[in-house]
């Protein structure tokens, strides 16, 4: 391990459990993303999205939006 590990672990160690979550938090935002935690629902929701029925309402209407009425 290097000094510098071994000296932001002993800080770490020292903080309470809910300041390392946050450490942990800020950690995990600096490591880049992959495509796949990008473009999937499952990575959009890794990070807390919440979907209402509201949203999917709204995006229903805006999809059948376009759509024509009429059929020829």
């Amino acid at each position: 391990m290097s000094s510098i590990q071994q000296v932001i672990l002993e800080k770490l160690q020292k903080l309470p459990p809910e300041k390392q979550g946050e450490v942990l938090s800020y950690i995990e935002s600096l490591q880049p993303e992959t495509k796949e935690e990008r473009s999937t629902p499952r990575g959009i929701w890794k990070e807390g999205a919440e979907i209402t029925e509201e949203d999917i309402a709204q995006a229903r209407r805006e999809m059948w939006a376009s759509f024509p009425r009429e059929i020829e």
